[in-house]
């Protein structure tokens, strides 16, 4: 892969007030962008990493809007377009692990990717007047592994699994100029992994899951934010990597 981002990007990344939203924010900004939203419903440290990336990259490099992405899709989305009018990535990051409740889990990973990527998809669609763009959203390797954990978590990878290589096909892409990709990192060292929550259902197996945690390899968020970029630069449409401990590869 050798193709370099444009210095002119403007980028969406919701869930990006820390982990692996706030890296791939970075990395965005460290490539050239020219504006990088990051959507978060944390507010106090949503305000905080913004004053952080403008102190470093430059005053307005980074913007900070407060959003439930199951609630304020419409919202963000017309501040954005009637300031920018074009968006040219958008990352779909925000997630959770909780295995208490498969209807949160349900709606922020799945539904909401879903939602955030149709509504910003017409936006970009050379078909309809767009420019073009890209929509990487954030899987998992629980996107395709199979074992005996976290099946309300896997449950909605694998669906984001599908949405993408389905939009992403190349068909789709060669009559709107939307590519769709999406990036399935292992273990990485962040808040979601430390809090993990387990159903009852499967306590029989909890120790299990921990241990499984604690002993796979594991990677920074950085190495995550490096390879989201490569390949939003790099990749064709409809493809699905993989990025563990800091390797990146194509998956079937």
């Amino acid at each position: 892969m050798a193709k370099k981002l444009n210095n002119n990007m403007i980028v969406v990344v919701t869930g990006g007030a820390k982990g692996i939203g706030y890296a791939i924010a970075e990395e965005f900004l460290n490539e050239g962008a020219k504006t990088v939203f990051l959507i978060d419903i944390n507010e106090k440290q949503g305000s905080e990493v913004a004053t952080i990336l403008n102190s470093e990259y430059g005053n307005g490099k980074a913007v900070f809007l407060k959003g439930d992405v199951t609630k304020d899709l419409d919202k963000i989305y017309s501040e954005i377009v009637n300031k920018h009018g074009h968006i040219d990535i958008l990352v779909n990051n925000a997630g959770v692990a909780d295995e208490l409740s498969i209807r949160r889990t349900l709606e922020i990973n799945t539904v909401a990717t879903v939602e955030w990527s149709m509504k910003f998809y017409e936006n970009m669609r050379k078909d309809k007047g767009g420019r073009g763009g890209v929509i990487l959203n954030i899987a998992s390797i629980y996107g395709y592994l199979v074992d005996q954990h976290a099946p309300f978590y896997k449950t909605s990878k694998y669906a984001v699994m599908g949405f993408t290589k389905t939009l992403g096909h190349a068909v789709n892409y060669e009559t709107t100029g939307v590519k769709v990709i999406v990036i399935c990192p292992g273990v990485t060292k962040t808040d979601i992994v430390k809090n993990v929550t387990q159903n009852e259902a499967f306590d029989f197996h909890v120790e299990k899951f921990q241990d499984f945690l604690d002993s796979a390899p594991s990677q920074e968020k950085e190495d995550v934010a490096k390879a989201a970029v490569e390949i939003v630069a790099n990749s064709q449409s409809g493809l699905a990597w993989s990025i563990i401990s800091g390797k990146l590869e194509q998956l079937p």
